[in-house]
């Protein structure tokens, strides 16, 4: 149990390439081992743990700014951690390819959220954008039995979402 599906590098390709091919929660594109890409402007520099370090560069040299990361010829570009695209599995089963649960993530973000996140818990607090669709999938099959598509669940998002939270309340 709890393995992979046999095609599972077929399915992995597919939630990359609905992803374009970048991390969904930080925005950086896909490297490979021997290629390196400098943030560009789809990327959240705040989901960046780098940032901390050009955000101390910054406050101590004027002429430095975000921009910085975004130049591959800078010591602090090159020193970015690197973000090959992986797949997360949100509840942790591999078996389990419903579209909710499977996230294309770097392997920086894919560490912090594997270590952070647990749909099982729960959350009475706002989720980040990027988390809304994929917990308002996981909580329409939980708490209403529903298999729904992604389409689906971004046109009742907010309905989804406030399950939790009624749930929570003892509501029904």
């Amino acid at each position: 149990m709890n393995e992979y599906p046999v095609n599972w590098d077929d399915i992995a390709r597919e939630v990359k390439e609905q992803a374009g091919w970048r991390c969904v929660r930080c925005g950086h594109p896909h490297e490979s081992p021997k290629d390196r890409i400098p943030c560009d402007e789809k990327c959240d520099l705040s989901k960046h743990v780098e940032v901390s370090a050009l955000k101390v560069a910054c406050d101590s040299t004027p002429m430095l700014n975000v921009n910085t990361f975004r130049n591959p010829t800078t010591k602090l570009w090159r020193n970015q951690r690197q973000r090959v695209l992986t797949v997360h599995h949100m509840d942790g089963d591999k078996a389990n390819v419903a579209w909710w649960n499977l996230v294309a993530l770097c392997q920086v973000c894919h560490l912090q959220i594997q270590g952070k996140v647990v749909l099982e818990q729960g959350y009475y607090l706002e989720h980040s954008n990027w988390f809304k669709p994929y917990v308002a999938g996981y909580y329409a099959q939980k708490y209403l039995g529903e298999r729904l598509m992604r389409s689906e669940v971004e046109s009742r998002l907010d309905e989804l979402l406030k399950l939790e939270l009624a749930a929570g309340l003892g509501e029904s």
